[in-house]
């Protein structure tokens, strides 16, 4: 996929590192959209445009766990390799960034087939039953069918907010209605915290691929 997104780094082997090892990661992300609506992201302040977006720790959190800087620690290795070439190919089968994919599964479920939400979004990627349906998934709980639909689900949604990430994510969250009604991220606690969570994944993941 090709994202009119720009995405810079600046980032040393060493910060690499510390996305992936027990390390500590120091990662902050600035973000400013400029006059033709393109969102641009990037780990260090290019200019005075680049306002700071999320402020990552200098401590890991607990895996999946919200630390009061707002960063989140990645969730193992182990965890992410058994679902990889599932997730490789689907994000080459509908033409979405593998980050993504798995910024999303990190934030959803941390890579639990088995989760269940209270409001009954289930799987791997959290996919509604009705939005499952909409996509041919018929069990959830298989991580095939859930990767599948999921990122099919993304690559819609990002063809329907014209490849911005941010209200992609927004409306992976809250549903494309609540983005299309607000035009911009809803203005619900959740989502306003789901989104740089996930953006946040995405760039590390990103980094490190």
């Amino acid at each position: 996929m090709k994202n009119r997104h720009l995405f810079t780094s600046a980032l040393s082997f060493a910060a690499l590192l510390c996305c992936t090892t027990i390390q500590p990661a120091q990662a902050d992300i600035y973000t400013y959209t400029d006059e033709d609506g393109v969102l641009h992201i990037s780990n260090v302040r290019q200019n005075g445009q680049y306002k700071l977006y999320l402020r990552t720790p200098k401590t890991h959190p607990q895996p999946g766990v919200k630390s009061p800087s707002g960063g989140y620690r990645l969730p193992s290795l182990a965890r992410r390799a058994q679902y990889e070439q599932m997730i490789e190919d689907a994000s080459r089968t509908y033409q979405v960034d593998k980050a993504l994919v798995h910024a999303v599964i990190s934030a959803e479920s941390g890579y639990n087939a088995n989760a269940i939400s209270p409001k009954g979004a289930r799987g791997l990627m959290q996919l509604m039953p009705a939005t499952a349906a909409r996509y041919g998934a018929m069990n959830l709980m298989d991580p095939w069918e859930n990767i599948q639909a999921g990122t099919r689900y993304l690559k819609d949604l990002l063809r329907m907010f014209n490849n911005d990430m941010r209200l992609a994510v927004a409306a992976y969250n809250a549903g494309e209605g609540a983005v299309q009604k607000y035009g911009k991220v809803p203005p619900y606690a959740e989502t306003v915290h789901y989104v740089p969570k996930v953006l946040n994944f995405y760039e590390r993941y990103r980094a490190s691929m």
